[in-house]
């Protein structure tokens, strides 16, 4: 259980980070913002016709009695609001990312080389055009298993009790994963580490990456709150993502250049990470 602290720890320090550097933070939310109004448009969208829809996808209810076909149509146009809401919060990541690549990227590079006891961060070395169809590429592999986890969700809602209690606990918890999957992707997807691999490195320490992303997809459903803390939900995936390949960091190396009592600045100091992806593990596209 103490890895959900630290995990929700990781969340405030990339919240923290992003506040002494605002000019990483206002680039940070122009992809957020642009994201945001198509999804708003997109919720309102199926606000206005979802119950056309409800009526449309169930014919046989149209010789229901009242009460039943108001209360039967109504409660499905209400899990399908529900059901666009929670498949919203899990893509909104997705497609912020896509759009804001090169902008996340760069912060997420500065936030490892501030925290690096070399002062230096991970690259691709691949071509921005090649960068973009591999997180585009896994981004659609990661909303693939979202979907099949929200169709079978939706499908629990309806057992009488559990539907209404354990099945949203369930889904927070499905979303908090998937949310830091995308969040960390930036970074590890800088390392070579591929998909496959990701997914078990966070399986592995499940429970320090439901601490970091189940409070922040709670927070994503505040209205607007998803856009102004992206650009820390980055910087603070990105030092997830170092614990998670047993990367050191500057605040926790006690002998990192310029602390007190350690290394001299001038000296060279080589990160050595607990996790090193084979060459199978190295992406392509």
């Amino acid at each position: 259980m103490r890895d959900l602290g630290v995990g929700f720890g990781y969340l405030l320090k990339g919240q923290r980070w992003v506040a002494r550097h605002g000019r990483q933070y206002g680039f940070g939310l122009l992809p957020g913002l642009i994201t945001l109004v198509l999804y708003a448009a997109a919720l309102v969208a199926l606000a206005l016709w979802g119950a056309d829809a409800v009526s449309w996808a169930t014919p046989f209810a149209d010789d229901w009695g009242s009460p039943w076909q108001g209360l039967f149509r109504g409660f499905l146009t209400a899990v399908l609001f529900a059901l666009g809401l929670l498949l919203a919060v899990l893509t909104f990541t997705a497609v912020t990312l896509l759009v804001g690549q090169p902008f996340y990227e760069n912060l997420s590079e500065t936030v490892d080389a501030d925290v690096s006891p070399d002062g230096t961060a991970p690259r691709s070395g691949l071509p921005l055009w090649r960068e973009l169809w591999i997180s585009a590429r896994d981004s659609l592999r990661v909303l693939v298993r979202a979907a099949l986890w929200g169709v079978l969700l939706f499908a629990l809602g309806f057992l009488p009790f559990v539907g209404q209690t354990v099945v949203p606990v369930i889904g927070f918890f499905v979303t908090g994963f998937f949310l830091t999957e995308e969040l960390a992707a930036v970074a590890l997807q800088r390392r070579g580490v591929e998909l496959r691999a990701r997914l078990t490195l966070f399986r592995s320490r499940k429970t320090l990456v439901w601490g970091f992303g189940t409070p922040l997809g709670l927070a994503f459903l505040v209205p607007f709150a998803a856009v102004f803390l992206m650009p820390g939900a980055v910087a603070g995936a990105t030092l997830l993502a170092r614990d998670l390949l047993g990367e050191e960091s500057a605040a926790d190396d006690p002998a990192a250049p310029g602390a007190p009592g350690g290394r001299p600045d001038t000296e060279d100091v080589t990160p050595r990470p607990r996790y090193s992806p084979s060459p199978s593990s190295r992406s392509s596209p």
